[in-house]
């Protein structure tokens, strides 16, 4: 975006063929390296400049992304311009529901997206799951999850009869679904190629679409070959029944081989992984997706943000659940201060981490959907200064087990 198209701006301009560096734009100086020395002073000043550098980067490249956005909304506003438009025609202005890239792929996703796990076809009753869609696509949600083990498939035919009762445009919206568990035939079930064409098919056919626009692998399979599972989620993307494919419960390490196969063979790689993420379960999306993420370009769609509640009901009465509580507590007042629940304050913590997409919520009613959907005014009131109490509250965040090499 930034990239220099004249030349002649300085001597050090030319030797990078015009492009301007992040400490050239915001006049960050790169000091010369010096050696470490046996001295322990010597040893802290290194590592208080190291901390201090990776400071300046993460605030530069803050920088530089608003810049982008900003350069980016008025090249928009001057095309709309032309096309007699304006900004405000845009959904995301009409609703105040922020955007992103689904990972590093084109796709743009809410930030919030409606889950169906536990609640169509089951808790609640179809006039609900109608009502709590309508509000969600109201208020810009544009992201609706579901999979054909969700209440043994009727999860699926309530999502699909909704949206072809609402009558939406199809490309307004994004429907994911997950294939791994379709019925009780050792057929039936797995990441065979058999079953993952066979299983969508039947997803389709429940939802009434012609396609989703992302199917993931619902858990791995350690009886089918990962090239296979590859090779599967090409052809129904290829064949139309699906936009992109991506993962869920995979670990790091199995998405990497996913990616590799796909590289090796040229297939199509998974965008996305769907992970569990809230208030006690924060290595995954924290530690590890952040570095896929910036390899290979895949993006965290988070699920269960209030699950610690329920996690911290079970062990309530143990030693770790008694200290957990004292937490919670302190968290219910940090709300307060911020004037706002303890669960959109839960949702909004999700939200501001590295990587994550949308954040997948689950409601069994449209008043729980309102309040949630209120998170996103949190959002703007997480400083880092306040993340960082919530991590010394918390007392769990995340460390990185590579040591600092730098010299």
């Amino acid at each position: 975006m930034f990239a220099g198209r004249a030349s002649g701006v300085g001597p050090s301009a030319a030797g990078k063929a015009g492009k301007f560096s992040v400490e050239e734009l915001y006049g960050f100086s790169k000091k010369p390296k010096v050696n470490r020395g046996s001295s322990g002073k010597q040893e802290k000043g290194e590592a208080k400049k190291g901390a201090k550098e990776k400071q300046e980067s993460v605030l530069a490249s803050q920088i530089l992304e608003a810049a982008r956005r900003l350069m980016e909304r008025r090249r928009l506003e001057l095309y709309l311009r032309e096309c007699d438009l304006t900004v405000k025609d845009c959904t995301s202005e009409q609703t105040h529901m922020p955007y992103r890239n689904l990972g590093k792929s084109g796709l743009r996703v809410s930030c919030l997206g409606l889950g169906t796990w536990v609640t169509f076809g089951s808790q609640i009753s179809d006039e609900m799951a109608d009502s709590v869609m309508s509000i969600a696509y109201d208020n810009g949600v544009n992201l609706f999850d579901t999979a054909e083990v969700y209440a043994s498939g009727r999860a699926e035919t309530t999502l699909g009869n909704i949206l072809k009762k609402k009558g939406w445009r199809r490309s307004s919206y994004v429907v994911t679904t997950k294939i791994y568990w379709g019925g009780q035939a050792e057929t039936e079930r797995g990441l065979s190629r058999k079953h993952i064409i066979e299983g969508l098919r039947g997803s389709l056919e429940r939802l009434q679409l012609d396609y989703v626009d992302i199917v993931f692998a619902n858990r791995t399979d350690i009886n089918s070959p990962m090239e296979e599972v590859v090779r599967a989620m090409t052809f129904v993307i290829e064949q139309g029944m699906a936009m992109y494919w991506g993962t869920s419960r995979w670990n790091a390490i199995e998405i990497m081989e996913a990616y590799s196969v796909a590289r090796q063979f040229n297939l199509v790689p998974p965008v996305c992984e769907q992970a569990e993420y809230h208030y006690f379960q924060r290595d995954k999306v924290e530690l590890h997706l952040p570095e896929l993420y910036h390899k290979i370009g895949v993006g965290a769609m988070t699920w269960s943000p209030l699950r610690g509640y329920a996690w911290l009901k079970e062990k309530v009465f143990s030693d770790e659940g008694k200290k957990q509580l004292a937490k919670i507590k302190e968290l219910h007042l940090l709300a307060s201060k911020l004037n706002c629940t303890p669960a959109q304050l839960a949702i909004a913590w999700c939200l501001r981490s590295e990587g994550v997409s949308s954040v997948l919520l689950g409601v069994s009613n449209t008043e729980q959907l309102l309040e949630n959907l209120g998170s996103i005014r949190v959002l703007s009131q997480l400083t880092p200064p306040l993340i960082a109490e919530m991590d010394m509250l918390l007392g769990n965040k995340p460390r990185n087990g590579k040591k600092d090499t730098r010299t």
